[in-house]
């Protein structure tokens, strides 16, 4: 009777062809589950019934949820774990959450660390590793997202299935999973590898050798098992010849935002429309014009009269911890015009390494804070799991070249408090930075000089970047005569793929600011054959940049 049974409309009991299947009455029920328990809720306590209503056992939780292979989970105070279908604790470890039991295994949360990991029907771990996420399994896999942000399918043992890694994964159905790179969702085989080369917007699994797919455009098709569409469902809402269109105006966005930054729009919120421009000594109707172009941005948004700004604007403030007004400023207008000299550039009629960046800004000192303090907000936004993730012993002496005002040193040394740490960078650029101690210490000398210092373990955060190949190889050589035989150098640097379009545009970014360049791993790999380094390996981490490892021969 239980099997056909389904939860009443007011979800207060079950029945059964309309009849119910007891008298009682709950806050809440939940299907029942195979061997004929449901779980239930009523002022604040949570158990299982059998079918006539009657209580499974005695004890009472927070919360209760359906049994799958028998066990089933529950909550109390906080503390997760499973039980038997006579209540009582399947074992004695208490969890942060805990799922449903698959396939012989179940997904939890350790409370001490927030990890994820399978446990098996006794509750003993079925691995050793432990992941920032873990699904259920299905025919014998389980997707996990490792702590880079990645994710790929483990078997029974934890162990990799087939070793690729994709921004989103989903399990296997029919022999199918739903995967996502960078350019979008496919659905890939057992072995990872994509069915076929389109990418799309949405994807649904395979049912009887078809699949329902969203692509970039808004158009939904169907399509087979090599990618080729069978159906179109509807109209694209979007077409090449609209997008390119909006590319083509993309500085639109730039300069409107550089313009609201050097007006101080944001400093004036919130407030009427009369009082912004007041505040910014605008015309009335002129406020207007940009306040409703930074909301078309999701920057700003009126509500009951009031202009104000968003959690995305905010940022464009100057007294937000992570501002990027600065760096809005600079987007919009030196690097800005640097672009309009690329076709030069890329004729070889002018070298940009030649004009260098950093000595310009050096020259004003309003300009060189701005900058700095741009940069700054990026450190604090994409370096917090680099200090972690170097993995020192936690007494070496840090170089961190090219650091800046500290920001990255700062954070090294909150993560390991015993590390010397010397801040290495121009002398004007050191003379912005924060009072050194005896724990961080500030170095002022050219990067393409000698050094004249010994260290254990060099940083260099986004520095590489800036350079061409020639000029990045001799700061990878002073760094590697500040080291000994065996000490290690870490670069935190955005790696681009082999076909190198991800990211691309970044790269013809720091082509035309300074000569430099986005690189592949074997890029890498060369810079540090040139330089004394052995290549050893690549850390991802879930920000955008990632960590190359090499090592002093």
């Amino acid at each position: 009777m239980w099997k056909r049974s389904r939860i009443a409309p007011d979800r207060t009991h079950h029945v059964c062809d309309d009849i119910p299947l007891y008298d009682q009455r709950f806050d809440d029920v939940l299907n029942f589950q195979e061997p004929g328990l449901a779980a239930v809720a009523r002022s604040g306590l949570a158990w299982h019934i059998n079918v006539d209503g009657t209580s499974a056992y005695q004890r009472r939780f927070e919360r209760t949820f359906g049994f799958y292979e028998n066990i089933a989970a529950v909550m109390n105070s906080g503390d997760w774990h499973h039980i038997q279908i006579d209540g009582a604790d399947v074992y004695d470890t208490r969890y942060d959450w805990c799922g449903n039991f698959q396939d012989q295994r179940c997904t939890v949360r350790a409370k001490e660390n927030k990890q994820y990991f399978h446990i098996r029907p006794d509750g003993s771990p079925a691995y050793r590793e432990r992941w920032r996420y873990a699904g259920d399994f299905r025919d014998g896999m389980a997707v996990i997202h490792n702590f880079d942000g990645y994710s790929t399918h483990i078997d029974h043992s934890g162990r990799e299935i087939h070793g690729v890694y994709f921004l989103d994964l989903d399990v296997y159905h029919k022999g199918f999973a739903r995967a996502r790179d960078y350019d979008g969702w496919m659905h890939i085989d057992l072995a990872g590898k994509p069915l076929y080369e389109r990418r799309f917007a949405a994807v649904e699994p395979y049912y009887n050798g078809q699949a329902r797919v969203e692509n970039h455009f808004g158009q939904i098709e169907v399509i087979d098992e090599s990618g080729y569409s069978l159906l179109e469902l509807n109209p694209a809402t979007a077409d090449s010849f609209s997008e390119l269109s909006a590319d083509l105006v993309g500085f639109w966005r730039t300069q409107t935002i550089r313009t609201a930054v050097e007006l101080g729009v944001f400093e004036a919120f919130p407030g009427s429309q009369c009082h912004i421009a007041r505040e910014c000594n605008l015309e009335t109707n002129n406020a207007e014009r940009i306040l409703h172009a930074l909301a078309e941005m999701h920057l700003t948004a009126l509500s009951r009269g009031q202009w104000q700004t968003t959690d995305k604007g905010k940022y464009l403030k100057r007294d937000h911890p992570l501002t990027l007004a600065e760096a809005a400023l600079e987007y919009g207008e030196s690097f800005s015009h640097k672009w309009t000299h690329l076709p030069e550039m890329l004729r070889g009629k002018i070298d940009p390494s030649s004009q260098d960046f950093f000595s310009s800004i050096a020259t004003s000192t309003d300009q060189l804070k701005s900058h700095h303090r741009a940069l700054k907000s990026y450190a604090l936004h994409d370096y917090e799991e680099v200090p972690r993730n170097l993995c020192l012993e936690g007494r070496e002496s840090v170089v961190d070249a090219g650091g800046g005002t500290g920001s990255l040193g700062s954070m090294l040394l909150e993560e390991y408090p015993d590390l010397s740490v010397t801040i290495l960078d121009r002398p004007e650029v050191i003379r912005l930075a924060e009072q050194g101690t005896d724990k961080l210490n500030l170095h002022a000398t050219d990067i393409f000089e000698d050094w004249g210092i010994k260290c254990d373990v060099v940083v260099m955060a986004r520095v590489i970047h800036d350079w061409n190949d020639n000029l990045a190889i001799q700061i990878l050589r002073n760094a590697r005569s500040a080291l000994p035989r065996g000490g290690k150098v870490f670069l935190v640097e955005m790696v681009l793929p082999d076909d190198k379009s991800k990211d691309s545009l970044c790269s013809l970014h720091l082509f035309v600011s300074s000569g430099g360049k986005e690189r592949t791993v074997s890029e890498f790999e060369l810079l540090f054959r040139e330089s004394g380094f052995e290549f050893k390996e690549v850390r991802q981490i879930s920000t955008l940049p990632s960590i190359i490892v090499g090592v002093a021969q």
